[in-house]
């Protein structure tokens, strides 16, 4: 019973660990279990390499269709691109409500990405994986439980975290942008506490800094850990079926049926968010 225990941890753990690359003492890069006290230097090279492949594909993906845009009828493909488009590009128009010309294709971008490395969730946990094993035990001499490959780029912290970060750094240069220095400084510390007598201002300031500042923070850390956690979770899902053998493929199609809504979901939050809160950074009123 034990040994089916640590059989099954083991199972989940190797499916929950990224592929690591980092600098060795002697300057030479190491990979996998020689990165475990990396820390923060560690590289999740498989998140690098799915997230950056992805971009690249919806790149592709809309350049085609632009490319192949015309007065006359549309295809299938054409028509699925306009639609995405025409519906990103609505919920901007009735969102945000200053005047930028970076928003729409931020929030296409956005939702396109996130939507599809949300999608790599619905691939077989054991598939790509177990083949990335076999490449490494037939190639490179390497024991295939050392092999590591998490595929769902919105499973791993850092990049949600990035996602995240990005928009953050939106919020204080629309902020700053729309308000300037001055004005920005007024917002963290003249609300959402204020007082007509001067005195009683100064004493507020502490306070209304301390409120503005960990509101601000909240909206970028809300937004990678919503997106983390609900594909984190998922994931975790996917791999508890994956560990029933033969009947996971029933099973995986039951619960992938259900993910599919959380997929499109979690991409279309964390889009709206991302307007919603660049548009509260674009008003000059507080």
């Amino acid at each position: 019973m034990a040994a089916e225990e640590v059989t099954l941890t083991s199972h989940i753990q190797h499916h929950l660990t990224n592929a690591k690359m980092c600098v060795a003492d002697d300057g030479s890069f190491v990979f996998n279990k020689a990165c475990e006290n990396a820390g923060f230097w560690a590289w999740h090279i498989d998140t690098l390499a799915w997230s950056i492949g992805l971009g690249i594909l919806f790149l592709m993906l809309f350049r085609s269709a632009a490319k192949k845009a015309d007065t006359g009828v549309p295809g299938k493909f054409q028509c699925f691109i306009e639609m995405i488009v025409e519906f990103v590009a609505g919920n901007v128009r009735d969102t945000f409500h200053g005047k930028s010309k970076l928003i729409a294709p931020l929030a296409l971008t956005i939702f396109v990405w996130v939507f599809l490395m949300n999608l790599m969730d619905l691939i077989p946990v054991d598939f790509l994986p177990s083949f990335a094993g076999w490449i490494g035990s037939t190639f490179f001499g390497m024991d295939s439980h050392d092999v590591y490959m998490k595929i769902v780029p919105t499973t791993d912290i850092n990049m949600t975290a990035a996602l995240a970060i990005g928009v953050f750094m939106l919020m204080i240069g629309y902020n700053i942008r729309i308000k300037g220095v001055v004005g920005f400084i007024k917002e963290l510390t003249l609300h959402p506490f204020s007082s007509s007598n001067m005195f009683v201002q100064i004493l507020l300031i502490p306070f209304n800094f301390l409120l503005e500042v960990i509101a601000l923070i909240a909206k970028p850390f809300s937004l990678a850990l919503r997106l983390f956690g609900n594909l984190y979770a998922g994931e975790l899902i996917f791999i508890l079926i994956g560990a029933v053998g033969l009947m996971q493929l029933p099973l995986h199609f039951i619960w992938a049926v259900f993910h599919i809504l959380v997929i499109v979901l979690q991409a279309f939050v964390f889009m709206m968010l991302t307007i919603v809160y660049l548009s509260m950074a674009s008003s000059e009123s507080h």
